[in-house]
């Protein structure tokens, strides 16, 4: 368990980055055999994810039925997606396998958005590093990082 900082703090990173958010709707939950596969696959990929860090991986929040992943690029994550020798792959084609014409029993979801600099800002306040400030760095949110609007000038590019 991380140590909760007791200040506030702003999140930093460096350049360009990915958030892509995943999740997963059970629509049949006595269908046990469609979803269980789809909601255990997950924590094996971030697992895989998180031990190479030279996948663009920079981390995530939250488990289970809805994930926010961040990526250096989208090339990274589309490198990951279609790798057939990782944990993504094989799971995508045994869920797209296994549901067949049956896709209203488990619903699967994600979006992308590419950030650029100075198109995001996070505050965290009594919180062990978390999010965006765990995938990049935590600084004072104190001076040019005080309030919303500072914290988006302070990631633009100079």
């Amino acid at each position: 368990m991380s140590k909760v900082i007791g200040s506030r703090m702003a999140a930093e990173i460096e350049g360009e980055f990915v958030v892509f958010l995943i999740g997963m709707r059970v629509n049949k939950p006595w269908k046990l055999h469609k979803w269980l596969p789809v909601f255990l696959a997950m924590p094996k990929m971030l697992k895989e994810l998180e031990a190479h860090p030279e996948s663009g991986f920079l981390g995530h929040a939250g488990l289970g039925r809805i994930i926010v992943q961040y990526w250096r690029s989208f090339e990274h994550l589309e490198n990951y997606a279609r790798a057939k020798e990782k944990h993504h792959w094989p799971a995508w084609v045994d869920f797209n396998r296994r549901l067949g014409k049956s896709r209203g029993d488990v619903g699967i979801w994600h979006e992308t958005y590419i950030v650029k600099p100075g198109g995001y800002e996070a505050v965290y306040s009594g919180m062990p590093p978390f999010g965006l400030g765990k995938a990049g760095k935590l600084v004072a949110a104190t001076g040019n990082r005080e309030d919303a609007r500072s914290r988006m000038t302070a990631a633009a590019p100079r």
